[in-house]
């Protein structure tokens, strides 16, 4: 799937209206079992719009991670500068930010779609850092792989940690000096 990141604010709008409307029907729906039809309807959009896009919802949802992907590089002040990806600074902004987002994250993984999460995480780690960082794809993939997942569990346990706490513990484990 071809996917565009730079896009008009009509195109993001509807393609984030479809992921939406595909997030709404999962919580009242097995993702296996939303339809295409459930979905333009809860959107508001044309089917033709649709198909325009994306060929099955998960791409859609694979379109709205990387529309986050990008606001989250939107955001960073400077992501070629080393002390943005690893350090503890970061590592809390990236807490912060996947928070906004947590529905999202929840939902796929609570919905067997951890793979998409983590693919569209490493692809921009890949991407974006291992020139910067000078780490290896697999320092990369264990970094990120291990920010995802401490970010779902400190969701699942309740938050009962402060973010700062979480930030941490990640970065006295992977940043040491």
């Amino acid at each position: 799937m071809h996917i565009k990141l730079k896009m008009n604010h009509k195109t993001k709008f509807t393609r984030m209206c479809i992921a939406e409307a595909i997030l709404e029907l999962m919580d009242k729906t097995e993702f296996d079992k939303i339809r295409v039809s459930a979905i333009v309807k809860r959107a508001g959009v044309a089917r033709m719009s649709f198909y325009k896009h994306y060929t099955c919802p998960k791409d859609a949802l694979a379109d709205y991670m990387k529309i986050i992907i990008s606001e989250y590089l939107e955001e960073t002040e400077s992501p070629d500068s080393q002390a943005v990806y690893m350090s503890y600074e970061h590592i809390l902004y990236s807490l912060k930010f996947y928070d906004r987002y947590r529905d999202f994250f929840l939902k796929l993984y609570k919905n067997g779609m951890y793979s998409l999460l983590i693919d569209s995480i490493n692809s921009f780690m890949v991407e974006n850092v291992s020139l910067v960082e000078r780490l290896s794809r697999y320092e990369l993939y264990a970094y990120s792989g291990g920010l995802l997942n401490a970010f779902i569990q400190w969701e699942y346990g309740g938050k009962t940690d402060s973010a700062e706490d979480v930030a941490s513990k990640i970065y006295e484990l992977y940043c040491k000096e």
